[in-house]
């Protein structure tokens, strides 16, 4: 909810009322208000909005994903880079079944500013290769299927990958 660096001086700030607890003596106070400014440094580098989302995503309620991204209103602002990577991930995947030309450009972003993990790297690259393959480049798809499976290094993509070049090959 908080732009990222608000996060951090609301992080510093209960740091300094911890080491204020420290100096008078209330050792209990002060650990339990550090256990509170790691909470907004943990926030700091994973968005709640981004985590809520996933949660959503998982449920397969796409309308409420897209709901809760639309609460980031500057995303290149609001947060960290990476996790601007996942926002264009997820915006991707919410647009990916009604405007593809859209969900391209948030997948190709999304690669650019990068994914922390291969098995989502993966999978935009995968999602990347059917956008292609209904706009008929062929040559794309196939390349993008390839990096799609070197990246799966534990096979969690491969009946989606195996269903993708049977598509294909009916093109």
């Amino acid at each position: 909810m908080y732009n990222k660096n608000i996060k951090l001086v609301i992080a510093g700030l209960i740091i300094v009322w911890a080491v204020f607890e420290f100096v008078k003596g209330h050792i209990w106070n002060g650990i339990s208000i550090l256990l509170l400014a790691g909470l907004f440094i943990f926030f700091y580098f994973k968005n709640e909005i981004l985590l809520l989302s996933f949660l959503k995503l998982r449920k397969q309620d796409m309308e409420g994903t897209a709901r809760l991204l639309d609460k980031i209103k500057n995303p290149s602002s609001a947060l960290v880079k990476k996790q601007e990577g996942y926002y264009n991930f997820l915006r991707g995947i919410t647009l990916s079944q009604t405007n593809l030309t859209q969900a391209e450009k948030h997948f190709k972003k999304a690669l650019q500013l990068g994914l922390s993990m291969d098995h989502d790297k993966a999978m935009a690259k995968l999602q990347l290769a059917g956008i292609a393959m209904t706009k008929r480049r062929k040559r794309e798809a196939t390349n993008l299927i390839a990096e799609a499976k070197k990246l799966d290094k534990h096979g969690m993509l491969k009946e989606q990958i195996q269903m993708v070049k049977q598509q294909m090959k009916k093109i």
